[in-house]
């Protein structure tokens, strides 16, 4: 009995160590994202002093600085935040359900699929109807293809590895399908849509910002509800279902908070990818697998990744203005390669 009780108290004791570290984490997280969002705002082809830009946010200052703050900069910073939150909560929901570090949104098609929906409106239906249904189209897209995938994934059960092969071939179709709308688009329609595939915050407005928010603010307290069912998850299927867990129910729920978020994502966005397959890794190094600290840390990291991109995006080449996709992809390409080479024995 004694020794029960030392246990439990050892126990109690990391649990409370972790859940401190994890709490100083998402703290520090939050704070580096405000400070990033400011000198992000500050930076640009004409640099603004980081109180100025707080003087206009706040409307303390002359005015001098308003449209260039509050229209051009401050919204493209928001969206960059929003989205590569969004991307990163997508990727850690995905590969808990999974139980695969291969799985993103963009790895096995769902980004994809929302880009061939999201395309296709505009390619199609672009004048005939109101764009505001663009980010409907693209959540539409997402689910489709992720019905797809899980599917032709299922074969008495649905294992990781099938469902990842799967998802990697639905997102080559996906690609092709995309190419198909463009080649069938007007020329200016395919060029602007090339860019917005790429992934660009190019253009980002206050109505992107209002299109995203209220998808983030519904979908993640609803998955962090079912962080308990993802944690028991983690032991396998005969166990969460020991412990009262519904796990089909709980992982499409699940599955489908992670389409809503990839989806909005690339409404708003485009195609910015590998930031749902990074985001996920980094905090797990941060914070352990618990999966709701995971989920909130790897949405922090997640939009610092894009916020990082589209700032060098943006400044780097000036006067051009790169897609922030470019370089989200020029590190999650070789970073999945290794990730493929790490798990080759699974195969």
């Amino acid at each position: 009995m004694r020794k029960m009780l030392t246990f439990r108290s050892k126990k109690d004791a990391i649990s409370l160590q972790m859940e401190r570290k994890s709490l100083l984490v998402i703290v520090v997280l939050f704070v580096l994202s405000l400070v990033a969002a400011i000198v992000g705002t500050s930076i640009g082809s004409d640099y603004i002093s980081p109180l100025h830009v707080l003087q206009t946010i706040f409307k303390l200052g002359a005015g001098d600085y308003d449209f260039v703050v509050l229209t051009l900069r401050l919204p493209r910073v928001l969206l960059s935040l929003l989205v590569g939150a969004a991307l990163g909560m997508s990727g850690a929901i995905l590969q808990g359900i999974i139980r695969n570090p291969l799985a993103s949104p963009d790895v096995i098609g769902i980004t994809g699929g929302a880009a061939v929906a999201a395309v296709g409106f505009v390619s199609i239906l672009g004048g005939t109807i109101s764009i505001k249904l663009l980010p409907l189209f693209a959540i539409i897209g997402a689910l489709v293809t992720a019905l797809v995938i899980y599917v032709l994934a299922w074969k008495k059960g649905v294992t990781p590895i099938r469902l990842v092969l799967i998802g990697i071939g639905i997102s080559a179709i996906m690609g092709a399908g995309t190419t198909f709308m463009l080649i069938l688009s007007p020329f200016y329609t395919a060029g602007q849509a090339y860019i917005w595939l790429t992934g660009s915050i190019y253009g980002a407005s206050w109505l992107d910002i209002q299109t995203i928010l209220p998808v983030i603010f519904i979908v993640v307290p609803l998955a962090l509800w079912f962080a308990r069912s993802l944690n028991a998850q983690e032991f396998g299927d005969d166990v969460a279902t020991g412990l009262g867990v519904t796990v089909q129910w709980h992982r499409s729920l699940l599955l489908l908070c992670s389409v809503l978020l990839a989806g909005i994502a690339v409404a708003v966005a485009g195609t910015i990818g590998f930031v749902g397959l990074i985001a996920p890794h980094i905090a797990r190094k941060l914070v352990g697998r618990m999966f709701g600290s995971l989920l909130l840390v790897s949405g922090l990291v997640g939009a610092l990744l894009v916020l990082s991109a589209d700032l060098i995006a943006r400044t780097a080449f000036l006067p051009l203005d790169v897609p922030a996709g470019v370089f989200t992809a020029g590190i999650g390409a070789p970073f999945f390669l290794y990730l493929l080479f790490k798990n080759r024995n699974q195969f």
